[in-house]
This record gives C-alpha cells, sequence and structure tokens, in this order.
C-alpha cells in the first residue's frame, strides 16, 4: 500500500493549494513516484487549477483525468454513490504510486459544515491521515485571525473531522499574522491537545501570510476588469499586482501614493497623470509599478501615444472602458491563485512551507522510508538541500539576462546560496523588478566601480607579469564580466562563479585557466556531467573541454571525475572507456587507455578502475559477466572516462535524448577555486542546478595556493 495523506480545510480560501505542494514537493525528495488525487472537482474533464498545479510537479506523471474523483453535481445526487466511486478511481491511481496526496474540496457551492463533514467521510474510507489546513484569515479575508480564534476554529473543525472517525495527522495554520505566529500555534496546539484525551500529540505549523502569495497577476486584472494590452511588454502580464492605486487626483498627489509592485488605475482624460506616471516608474526614486489601467474609454491623443513612444517604457499600460469604482472594485475582488507558470509564486510557496514545515517530522508521521532509487528529482533536491546547508557565496556574471535574473531569484527564495550579480545596479533591479522577482537579497556589482577595478587590475598584473601584462592593460582587461567575477573568487570575495548564458565556454574559462589555476597534482582542467538517469547517477567525462587527451590527462581526468563523484555522493567505480575490453583489442587508441588506467592505478592505489572497457561491459551486469566476470567495475560502472572530447560530447548527448536522462553540467574539475561553464541555451532549471554544484564544489574543495602548472588553452571547449 502506498503512503497516503488527505489535506483538507474547514472552509475556502485557506491556501491550501501551497500546503499541497509543500507536501508533494517533500514527499518527491524521498520517493520515485508521487501521485495526485483530486476526490471532488467541479468537473472531470474542465481544468481545475490545484490539480493543474500539482500535476506539473516534475515527480507526478499521471493523466488529468485519471486524478479525479467525482464532481459537485454527482455528491449532491448521491453522496453513498460518489464515495463509492471516489474509492475505485483512488485504488486505480494508488496501485501506480509509491505516495498519493488527496486534495479535498474548495467549499464552491455547499455549506462548511457539510463539505468538511464529507471531505472527513472521504478521508476515513481512503484510510489517509488529515492534514488539516486552518485559515489564518476570515473566509472572507478581511481580518486575521487571533491565536483565541484560531483555537475556537480548530475545536470546531477537528470535532467535525473526529465524528466521521477520521485520522488527524496534523495541522498547519496557513496565511497567518506574521506577528503573532507563536501565539497562533500555541491556541491550536492547546485545542488539539484537549481533544487527543491522552494521545500522542499532533504536531501544529503556522506559514506566514505572504501578500505575493495572495497577489493577482495583471493578466488575471486585465482579463477581470474586460481590459486590453495596449503598450507594453505582455511578458510583463505575468508580475503580481500587490496593490491598486486610485490616481483620480492631480498629478502632485498621485505620485507620493505610488505602490511597489501595484496597478494604477487613471483616467483615461488625464493623460498628464499617465505620462507624470510612466516616468516615475522609470525613474529610480520611485517605485517599481505592475501596471496601468486607463479606464473610461477615452481613446489617447495621438501626439500622447508619440510621446508614450518616446519614452520606451515596457510598463503594460492597459485599456478599458469601465467607470473607475467598477475598475477598482473589480481589481479588489480579484484573488491571486498559486499556479505552475508563475514562477516566484511557485518558489515562494516551497520556501514557506520548507521554512516553517517540519518536512522530517513529516515524513516520520507517514512513516516514509527513503527509497533506494534515486531519480533524476531526488538528486536535484539533494544538490539544492546541500548547497542550501553550506550558504556559499556564488557570483554570476551576466546580470543582464533574464534567465540569470530569474535563476537568482529562485535560489534566493529557496535560500540556496548568497549571490553577487554583475552589471549596472539600477538596469538589474530596475528589471528584476519588471518581471516581478525578489532580488532584494542579491548584491549587484558594476565591473567598471574604479575602486575594485584597481585593486583586480593589480592583482593580475601581478599573476599576467610573466606575459609582460601591465597594470594599465589590466585595467582594461578586468572590466570584462568574466574577467572581474573570477578575480571576486580568486581574491575571496565570492566562492565560485558560474557564467555562459550569454558567453562562449572558452570566454568563461579562459580566465580560471590564467587566474585560478589547477589543484596540486593536477595538470589539466577538465569536465564531467552528472548524468540523473530514472533510477540512479552516473558520472560522464571528459565531455566539453579537452579534444584528445594523452594517457597522463586521461589519467588526471579519471582521478578528478572520481574526485568529483564523491563531492556529490556517488561511489566511484572508474571505467576506462574503449573500443574493445581486456586484452580483446591492440592499436594506438587502446594502448592509450590501457596506459591511462595504470597510470590511475599507480597514482591512486585506493580507487577502483578498470580498463580498457566496452561501454556495455561497464554498465550492464549481464555483459559483465560474460566479458569480465571477476572484476569489482564491470556491469557496476558509476564513472564512465572517455577516450576522447568526440565519443564522450556525442555519448553524453545520445543517452540524454534516448534515455531521457537530465545532464548536468558540464561541470569543470581540477581548478583550486569553483568555475562553472553554462550552455548558451541554458534554462532556468539548469542554472539553478548549477549553480548548487558550484556551492557543492566550494564547500568540499580544499583551498590552496596558487598552482605552477601550466594550464590548458581553451580553443577546443565545447558545450
Amino acid at each position: 500500500m502506498s503512503t497516503r495523506i488527505f489535506i483538507t480545510s474547514a472552509e475556502g480560501h485557506t491556501g491550501k493549494s501551497t500546503i499541497a505542494l509543500g507536501v508533494l514537493d517533500t514527499l518527491s525528495h524521498e520517493l520515485g513516484r508521487v501521485g495526485v488525487f483530486r476526490p471532488v472537482a467541479r468537473s472531470v474533464s474542465e481544468p481545475d487549477y490545484v490539480l493543474e498545479l500539482l500535476l506539473a510537479h516534475d515527480s507526478v506523471d499521471l493523466p488529468y483525468e485519471q486524478c479525479v474523483g467525482v464532481t459537485y453535481d454527482e455528491v449532491h445526487a448521491d453522496p453513498d454513490a460518489a464515495l463509492a466511486t471516489i474509492v475505485a478511481r483512488f485504488a486505480a491511481i494508488e496501485r501506480q504510486c509509491d505516495a498519493v496526496v488527496i486534495v479535498g474540496s474548495d467549499y464552491t457551492d455547499v455549506g462548511s459544515p457539510t463539505e468538511l463533514s464529507f471531505n472527513a467521510r472521504i478521508a476515513a474510507n481512503l484510510g489517509a491521515p488529515v492534514l488539516l489546513v486552518l485559515g489564518g484569515r476570515t473566509s472572507d479575508g478581511s481580518h486575521a485571525r487571533t491565536g483565541a480564534d484560531m483555537r475556537q476554529v480548530a475545536d470546531v473543525t477537528t470535532a467535525e473531522l473526529r465524528s466521521e472517525h477520521a485520522s488527524l495527522l496534523a495541522v498547519i495554520a496557513n496565511r497567518a499574522d506574521p506577528e503573532h505566529l507563536d501565539e497562533i500555534v500555541a491556541g491550536v496546539r492547546e485545542s488539539v491537545a484537549a481533544s487527543a484525551e491522552g494521545a500522542e500529540p499532533v504536531p501544529v505549523w503556522a506559514l506566514p501570510e505572504d501578500r505575493v502569495l495572495v497577489a493577482p497577476t495583471l493578466r488575471s486584472v486585465m482579463d477581470a476588469t474586460g481590459a486590453r494590452l495596449v503598450r507594453g511588454d505582455e511578458a510583463l502580464l505575468e508580475r503580481e499586482a500587490v496593490g491598486v492605486v486610485v490616481a483620480a487626483m492631480s498629478m502632485e498627489n498621485v505620485l507620493p501614493r505610488l505602490i511597489e509592485g501595484s496597478v494604477v488605475v487613471v483616467p483615461g482624460d488625464r493623460t498628464d497623470v499617465l505620462v507624470a506616471t510612466v516616468l516615475a516608474h522609470a525613474s529610480e526614486t520611485f517605485p517599481s509599478l505592475a501596471g496601468i489601467i486607463l479606464n473610461g474609454g477615452f481613446d489617447l491623443a495621438p501626439q500622447v501615444v508619440r510621446l508614450l513612444g518616446g519614452l520606451d517604457s515596457s510598463l503594460p499600460i492597459l485599456w478599458n472602458e469601465l467607470g473607475t469604482y467598477d475598475t477598482a472594485l473589480r481589481i479588489t475582488e480579484t484573488r491571486g491563485r498559486l499556479a505552475a507558470d508563475s514562477t516566484r509564486k511557485y518558489d515562494l510557496a516551497l520556501s514557506l512551507f520548507e521554512t516553517h514545515v517540519d518536512g522530517a517530522a513529516l515524513l516520520a508521521l507517514l512513516e516514509v522510508a527513503p527509497s533506494q532509487v534515486v531519480t533524476p528529482l531526488m538528486f536535484e533536491y539533494q544538490l539544492l538541500d546541500r548547497a542550501r546547508s553550506i550558504r556559499k557565496h556564488i557570483v554570476l556574471p551576466e546580470g543582464d539576462d533574464d534567465r540569470i535574473l530569474r535563476a537568482a531569484s529562485s535560489l534566493l527564495q529557496r535560500g540556496v546560496a548568497k549571490l553577487t550579480l554583475l552589471g549596472n545596479e539600477s538596469a538589474v533591479r530596475a528589471r528584476g523588478a519588471e518581471l516581478g522577482l525578489d532580488l532584494a537579497d542579491a548584491d549587484v556589482l558594476d565591473p567598471n566601480d574604479p575602486a575594485l577595478q584597481r585593486q583586480f587590475a593589480a592583482e593580475y598584473a601581478t599573476l599576467r607579469a610573466h606575459k609582460g601584462t601591465t597594470v594599465d592593460m589590466a585595467m582594461d582587461t578586468v572590466t570584462d564580466v568574466s574577467y572581474f567575477g573570477t578575480m571576486m573568487v580568486k581574491m575571496g570575495l565570492a566562492d565560485g562563479m558560474v557564467s555562459g548564458a550569454k558567453h562562449t565556454t572558452a570566454h568563461t574559462i579562459r580566465p580560471a585557466f590564467e587566474v585560478i589555476k589547477t589543484l596540486p597534482d593536477v595538470s589539466v582542467v577538465s569536465s564531467v556531467f552528472l548524468m540523473a538517469l530514472a533510477d540512479r547517477v552516473l558520472v560522464y567525462g571528459d565531455c566539453a573541454v579537452i579534444p584528445d587527451p594523452t594517457a597522463e590527462q586521461l589519467a588526471d581526468i579519471a582521478i578528478s571525475s572520481a574526485q568529483t563523484a564523491q563531492q556529490f555522493g556517488i561511489e566511484p567505480r572508474i571505467a576506462m572507456l574503449s573500443y574493445s575490453t581486456g586484452d580483446s583489442g591492440s592499436g594506438a587508441d587502446v594502448d592509450k587507455v590501457r596506459q591511462a588506467t595504470a597510470l590511475v592505478r599507480e597514482r591512486r592505489p585506493d580507487l577502483l578502475v578498470e580498463g580498457p572497457i566496452q561501454y556495455d561491459a561497464a554498465a550492464d551486469p549481464t555483459v559483465a559477466a560474460t566479458k569480465m566476470p571477476d572484476s569489482q567495475v564491470a556491469g557496476r560502472a558509476t564513472v564512465f572516462i572517455f577516450p576522447d572530447l568526440n565519443t564522450g560530447n556525442n555519448t553524453y548527448k545520445a543517452v540524454q535524448r534516448s534515455a531521457g536522462a537530465v545532464a548536468i553540467g558540464p561541470i569543470l574539475q581540477g581548478l583550486r577555486k569553483p568555475i562553472n561553464d553554462l550552455s548558451r541555451g541554458a534554462l532556468v532549471s539548469d542554472i539553478v542546478n548549477t549553480v548548487a554544484i558550484t556551492a557543492i564544489q566550494a564547500g568540499t574543495q580544499e583551498p590552496g595556493s596558487p598552482a605552477e602548472a601550466p594550464a590548458p588553452t581553451p580553443e577546443g571547449a565545447s558545450s
């Protein structure tokens, strides 16, 4: 039987979707197959936004239709028959999963007592313990509840659960008053303890209300007010509107009332206020706005349109025919929803859950045993969790790239690393605000900062004096973002660097070859990819840097790759790959691999290594039993060393595409401090993973003095 948990609430608008997402994400870190089930929905076929949100999670692979039990109409018509259908449909989902998150109904069109009672009946019949979500605000959202209020709500709700024989697992007070979390937890805990009658205490947690989570997007506001976009960047319609300003007054009185992230309602005939508001948004001295709504149905005069065009603002300007009162009313009645396509809300929801709910305790309550299988999602979580535990400082030189800004916001929300972005601070923060990102905790440095430029130039000139570099020459070099970021790492102002979203591999790593240099006893900088397969993680090297390594370089790559594997919790068993296995083949290429294998054994007798060996003999136990029956590596290899870049690069891409593996990398290895390169086609998730990897490398790598070994040239690097 799978692990089951039933998430329900006593009323609507408690933010149950935030809790469901947090529980789903927590389970996915330990289990390979996690499912979602919605016992009662408005429709079996029409979209349910909570179910869509959860099905979008990477751990869930189920069709929408299978995850719905019955509709409200079916419950109204015959509750007992509906319950039987729910049980049957749940059984079909459970057979496919290690755990199922069951999300109760949403209090849309039936009375609260009746609906809670039916949810409790469902939980009891499914044998699923209840995670009860209590709203920290009254159901209409108008007032925050005190600890005493929350105790009363808990008294009524837990009594209803008991009457239907539902088992209470834990209680979460969501959207709670941030200034009274302890009081609220104490009030609910008293209620639960009083009802437990000597049983084991039920955990109680509280999540504070966050205005971003409950704020609607500008697109939702546009739809609610019947508006259309007349100017600005359509992509910015996804920004949350955290407030509303009605600008039905003179310009000088409007400007002081502007609020960060707000939507400003401007009468369509007040073009002076419109222009002033757009200019204020562009100014560094006024708040950044989500958008403007021109109401009243007035068309803009051609000269005003021309003026706005000259301002070159991306701020969305919407237009509708409603009056000011109706426009403002519809905006205030528009509720925010947690959706998979709202990255900021998604990250914020997970961050709040991780911060305020003891995930380990929740898993213990559910008696979840760690899986022996490591899925790509589980491995990615382990990366983030390890990076979060050490909180290293990473510099991101490409602060003018939206993907970098989105990744930075996600990393900061999840507390994965300290970050410095390079670029003009005003421009970086303005673009982040336009995208609705939270970059408040990021440092932003300008590569043209004169003090740092002089400091870095002096150090770089000293390091490159043997090449004839002077301080004046270095002053120009270090303003390049890759050199500036590398110098930050070199001089201890950052622990590592991640770049390459807009620059070539050579541009990213050449400064590292010149400045950071290699570790002792390492002659080359090489790379690996972490290949997350369906059930395990393998290490492939070198797939990005050295085109045709010598035997000595191949041995270096193997030893560095084994060390990288250990950094990420992978037991190294090294396969030195060739087109023949053991003594079956001959030729220069095979001899090179055979010599490299001998060098690895000589330099690191503690490592398990086999070579030459073909890929099938290294990876498949059945083939290994025939070709190398006595080998400790054959059939069980975890580190695969390719004889050249051509083989390695093509193989990792073939496995990535044909086996559906997640390729994480390239990860540079052999440097004294971690510098990592991104593909120019990198997704936000790739950047997040690479920053986490860089932080882990920084936390496990021994510091040392600059190496004197010659660094390789990057001309052959590939990405």
